[in-house]
Order: structure tokens, then sequence, then C-alpha cells
């Protein structure tokens, strides 16, 4: 592999994980929220809410954590099924590969005569690395990691609870609520924004939702604590 390419996997990585970090604090954000000003409806009493709060932000790191593990340990499975697949067709019938791999780049533009060609000397050089990034985009030499998603997904979500759990709180009784709501909108359009720009899509769009999304959240579970609650003040 030369050292634009492991540049560029390398890259490609660390956007993948951003991306996943972003997502996951996303998550925490409004998870939380939503419970911690559900809570807030039902009572005010701060350190019933706190509780709440951080027994929400443990069990969602960790169901996070859990289910990007168990998510990406069948990618990964899956992945490693397929590379150990072609291995094997590499090592039983060589010849039936190379023409799979000039059939691949056939259905891709290049000519009877040219994909022969580049099929041939892709084999002679990587024949493995050449007909799993062709046939199936992954690369053998860098397969999805679950112990790394189950960590960022773990680390970004905890990050994400920090704010309004914090926020809540902190703040005295009677901002409380609307202190908390604020800090997590804007908390909100924050990851929007950077989601979308990591994505190269518009950032307005993406801020739109996800600011909607925490807003009706906090508005919803608020309306139910404070149906349910014994809050007066």
């Amino acid at each position: 592999m030369s050292r634009d390419e492991k540049r560029h996997g390398s890259l490609g990585s660390r956007l993948n994980w951003l991306r996943a970090g972003v997502l996951g604090a996303n998550d925490g954000i409004v998870s939380t929220a939503g419970l911690v000003i559900g809570v807030a409806g039902a009572t005010t009493d701060r350190s019933t809410i706190v509780v709440s709060g951080l027994a929400g932000l443990v069990a969602g790191a960790l169901s996070m954590a859990g289910g990007e593990y168990t998510s990406v340990s069948t990618q990964r499975d899956t992945e490693s099924t397929l590379v150990d697949a072609e291995r094997r067709e590499l090592v039983e019938d060589p010849e039936a590969a190379e023409d799979e791999l000039a059939g691949n780049l056939r259905s891709r533009g290049l000519s009877e005569t040219t994909a022969r060609l580049v099929a041939r000397e892709l084999s002679e050089s990587d024949a493995l690395r050449a007909h799993s990034e062709i046939e199936f985009g992954l690369d053998p030499e860098v397969l999805t990691n679950p112990w790394h998603a189950a960590l960022s997904s773990f680390v970004s979500f905890i990050c994400g609870a920090l704010l309004p759990l914090l926020a809540i709180g902190l703040l005295p009784p009677d901002v409380r609520v609307w202190g908390c709501a604020v800090a997590v909108v804007a908390a909100l359009a924050l990851t929007g924004f950077t989601s979308a720009k990591l994505g190269g899509a518009p950032p307005i769009p993406a801020m739109a939702r996800v600011m909607a999304i925490g807003a009706a959240t906090m508005a919803v579970t608020y309306a139910i604590g404070s149906l349910f609650g014994v809050a007066t003040g």
C-alpha cells in the first residue's frame, strides 16, 4: 500500500470516527435533555433531577456503546467472511477470480482489452486487495473495529449528555427549565452544523432538523412530567 493510499484510508477512518462522535453527542444531548426536563416537569427537587439525569447518562452511554459494538461486530464478521472467501477463490481458481475482476472493471466502463490488462496487473501486484476493494469496497488490511466504534460512541454520548445535566443542575429553579432548553437547542445547532459540514450538506436544514427534534422532545417530556408529577412551582 502506498503512502498516499494509507493517508487516504486514515483520513476516511478519522472522518467516520468524527461523524460517529457527532451523532453520539447529539443522542446524548437529546435523550438526557428529554429525561431531565421531564423530571423537572414533575418535581422541583434538584437532587432528584440530577440523579435521574446521571442514571440516564450512564444507561444511555452503555447502551450506545453496546449497540455500536454489536452492530460493528456484525459488520466486521461480514467483511471478514467476504475477504476469506475471496482469498480461497484466489488460491483454488485464480483464473476464474481474474475473469471476475475483469468483469467488474468492464462494468465500470473499461473496454475488454483494458479490463483484462488492468485485472492482470492488479492481480500480480496484490490480488487479494485488488479483488476486495473493487468487488466489495473493502481494504483487507483495514477492517472496521468494533471496540473503536464502541469507545467513540460511549465517550461522545457522555460529552453530549453532560451539557443538559450541568445546565439543569446548576441553574436556579426559576430559570432551570428554560435555561436548560436554550443551552440544549444551541448545542444541537452546533452538532447539526458540524454533521452537515462533515457530510458536505447544506447546514441550515440539518440544524433545523436536530433543533426541532430536540425542542419537541423536551416539550413532550416536560408535558408528561407536569401531567403526572407533583411539581408546584
